[in-house]
């Protein structure tokens, strides 16, 4: 069946996400040619993968992370959430832009600058790709060991992130930074996904409503195509709960991270989350809108640093 290319461009994608024109399968396939046997030709007589498929999901992950970041040999455990990509690379492209307005337009980049990922998942890619594109060091934190066992292993794949990339373990799962930002740390920002239900069930009926979306069918049975364990989708509260607990968190240690930040995907979580900010005394908030598809999203970022404070935060790190 003949194929057509389409190189329509996801103009709501953040401009320097390399990842805003369709995916070109021949490349990728050259460069993970098992991804071959996931993809075929849809009803618009384009290439595509089976988006409700969780193994096509993961290999396209896979051929990107080769193609675009140079990733050799990266995998997740079976039902470990596994990111669409270009979302992701979004955050850190905003992130990179939030670091910009404090250091006179410039994108400081290197390993001097130091991100802290709230919970890593199995996937390891924020570091990934913030590491591969602005050369920056990350730590990334989990409650999941097998999660953070995983990440190991594509650190040790890849001997590029060995030294850009630590893990370290949130033995305290009812805390976010108590035991992993030390008196001697100094993060750039904070970056985190967080769980987005208040309960299991919750979490199901959301996954069964998406795969029913992609397949455009009924089903009575969720399969996340995406993957995720608990901790990964759903904790008591949800996710403002999660949020509330960061932000009260963040207080104690206003002058030892310049940004923190949160993806927020309940547009209806803001008005609480800004009130909140508001409340323990945020210098400045920022909220940055994001969009992949028809999925809306957005970024809340907060510090406590005046902007003379934020300034000399980015020089001691760059000095």
């Amino acid at each position: 069946m003949k194929k057509n290319q389409n190189t329509t461009e996801k103009t709501s994608l953040h401009p320097r996400n390399p990842h805003r024109f369709r995916y070109n399968f021949d490349t990728l396939i050259k460069a993970c040619p098992e991804l071959k046997n996931f993809v075929s030709v849809n009803e618009h007589q384009t290439e595509s993968i089976d988006f409700s498929n969780p193994e096509a999901v993961k290999i396209l992950n896979k051929a990107i992370l080769i193609l675009n970041y140079d990733i050799q040999n990266w995998d997740i455990p079976a039902g470990y959430l596994c990111p669409p990509i270009p979302g992701r690379a979004d955050y850190i492209h905003y992130i990179a832009d939030l670091l910009a307005t404090t250091n006179n337009g410039i994108i400081p980049e290197g390993e001097k600058i130091v991100g802290l990922d709230i919970g890593i998942g199995a996937n390891c890619i924020y570091p990934i790709i913030g590491n591969s594109v602005y050369g920056w060091s990350f730590v990334g934190t989990d409650i999941d060991e097998k999660a953070l066992q995983n990440c190991k292993k594509i650190i040790t794949n890849n001997p590029k992130l060995i030294d850009a990339i630590s893990l370290q373990s949130q033995i305290e799962p009812r805390f976010i930074f108590k035991n992993i930002i030390l008196p001697e740390d100094k993060f750039a920002f904070t970056i985190c996904n967080p769980p987005f239900h208040a309960s299991a069930e919750e979490a199901a009926k959301s996954a069964l409503r998406k795969v029913n979306t992609l397949e455009n069918k009924k089903s009575e049975k969720p399969i996340l195509n995406f993957g995720g364990q608990s901790a990964e989708l759903w904790c008591k509260g949800g996710e403002l709960g999660f949020i509330t607990q960061m932000i009260y968190e963040s207080v104690k240690y206003p002058m030892q991270c310049l940004w923190f930040t949160t993806l927020v995907s309940k547009k209806e979580n803001l008005k609480n989350i800004y009130n909140l900010l508001n409340k323990v005394g945020a210098a400045e908030i920022k909220t940055i809108d994001m969009a992949q598809g028809q999925k809306i999203s957005r970024i809340v970022a907060w510090t406590f640093q005046s902007p003379k404070q934020q300034q000399d935060f980015i020089n001691s790190l760059n000095s």
